[in-house]
């Protein structure tokens, strides 16, 4: 499937590149996905590029699109305030883009694009002139760094996500296991809507040990099943 390119506008500072992954044949979930990418890498990144593919093989929608700082080449990911500003513009923007027709709407992301998803889904009243999404799916939600404490807050606005929520999480991911985001969320009141898919003995990219026996490429498509059924149900 080839992606159509296309720009998100903005000022000089703010334009990015973006992508366009639209069904093929009768397969149609009336579903836009807006995907945003991980803080190393960009949104023709293979991991990206295959799993916006795969969902949109399977009739949803998908927008991919950079950064603004991936755009400029920076190694450096802008602070959330600037990254949550871009990815409401690409919804935005995506939405409006004339092939697609999808009516209902979800946001996510690899890693930390699916952090700033939700984001993005706890503090709706930032939304003005924006559609509300229906979900938001996290591919591999980066709890703690690797090997260090956790800075910052990332688990409060996750207690407060009203929005139907999807973390896809590798029992193996040096981010945090499955367990360990449960365990975080196990003192919210009320429980948010959040659901997660344990991919067993897999890392932040889902990607499993040889010695498994496990077939990589039944793996991803295990996940990226899931992922379009739990769409379909919303």
């Amino acid at each position: 499937m080839s992606p159509v390119a296309f720009k998100l506008p903005g000022d000089p500072d703010t334009t990015v590149a973006a992508a366009l992954y639209a069904p093929e044949g009768d397969r149609q979930l009336d579903a836009l996905f807006v995907f945003a990418h991980g803080a190393g890498a960009g949104h023709f990144h293979p991991f990206m590029a295959n799993y916006a593919s795969a969902l949109a093989s399977r009739g949803v929608t998908v927008v991919t699109f950079n950064f603004p700082y991936m755009e400029k080449k920076r190694r450096t990911p802008d602070r959330a305030p600037v990254l949550e500003d871009a990815f409401r513009r690409a919804v935005v923007g995506a939405v409006e883009h004339r092939h697609v027709k999808a009516k209902k709407l979800f946001i996510g992301g690899k890693s930390m694009g699916g952090r700033m998803a939700t984001h993005l889904g706890a503090y709706l009243d930032k939304w003005p002139a924006v559609p509300k999404p229906s979900g938001i799916i996290a591919f591999g939600y980066p709890l703690s760094p690797p090997r260090g404490k956790r800075t910052g807050d990332r688990v409060a606005h996750l207690k407060a996500l009203t929005v139907p929520t999807l973390i896809v999480q590798g029992t193996r991911d040096p981010f945090g296991g499955p367990d360990e985001i449960t365990e975080a969320l196990a003192d919210a009141s009320p429980k948010p809507p959040i659901e997660i898919l344990p991919v067993e003995g897999g890392d932040h990219s889902f990607a499993v040990l040889k010695s498994s026996g496990r077939d990589q490429t039944l793996v991803h498509a295990e996940i990226q099943d899931a992922v379009a059924e739990w769409i379909a149900k919303r």
